[in-house]
């Protein structure tokens, strides 16, 4: 099991190194140590390892994940797994703004709280928050799911296109476009596999949650009104 201590390595060396690694490794399960909020740590994997980093991380940890498993054992700064295409990305603590932005696949969990913009321009990542989540999070959210277990910010879910939104406390407002959606059994369904899937799932009760989606209104063509676009 690969050990890279970030007090004597630098993070290019250590970027280098899992970026160099081939699809059938047996080097698997990778401990990194003292990253002290240092930026772009793990980003770019293209390969099935885990990495356990153990404190803070800042800008853009796990950046463009593909395949791998990446957990902060600490905080996250902004841009966390920004354009995540596949894998797993978990942070036991708090993750700054922009977590999961524009994140194509895999699932992100945040075990504390997130702040602004989480899952902006999200277009297929799961991402589920234990704690609340800031201002304008799901803006222009285009496909996946945002689960929150807390609460939301102002303006959750402005101009949102087909993203699910799962909200067990209370959106301090909704930004344009979005609305509350039914619950159906087929949702209830669909949150608690996202609930399982984040290691989660026995400790709350899906019937607590309300859905957020699309109305509709603000990306459709309508012939009739060309003369106003």
């Amino acid at each position: 099991m690969p050990t890279v201590d970030l007090a004597s390595a630098t993070i290019r060396d250590l970027n280098q190194a899992l970026h160099d690694l081939a699809g059938d490794t047996n080097e698997t399960a990778w401990t990194v140590l003292n990253p002290r909020g240092g930026h772009a740590i793990a980003a770019g994997l293209e390969v099935p390892v885990t990495v356990s980093i153990e404190g803070h991380v800042g800008y853009y940890c796990a950046g463009m994940n593909k395949t791998a498993t990446v957990v902060v054992n600490g905080n996250a700064g902004v841009g966390l797994a920004e354009n995540m295409m596949s894998g797993e990305v978990r942070v036991t603590g708090d993750a700054s703004q922009a977590a999961g932005a524009t994140g194509h696949g895999g699932l992100l969990v945040i075990e504390g709280n997130a702040a602004a913009r989480c899952g902006i321009s999200m277009k297929g990542i799961d991402i589920v928050v234990k704690g609340s989540v800031g201002h304008m999070s799901a803006f222009m959210a285009q496909a996946g799911s945002l689960v929150v277990l807390g609460d939301a910010g102002e303006s959750l879910g402005d101009s949102i296109y087909e993203a699910r939104l799962y909200v067990r406390g209370t959106p301090k407002s909704l930004g344009a476009d979005c609305v509350e959606k039914k619950m159906t059994d087929h949702h209830k369904a669909k949150l608690r596999a996202r609930l399982d899937a984040a290691g989660i799932g026995g400790e709350v009760d899906v019937s607590d949650f309300r859905r957020y989606g699309s109305a509709r209104t603000l990306y459709n063509f309508h012939v009739d009104n060309v003369d106003a676009y």
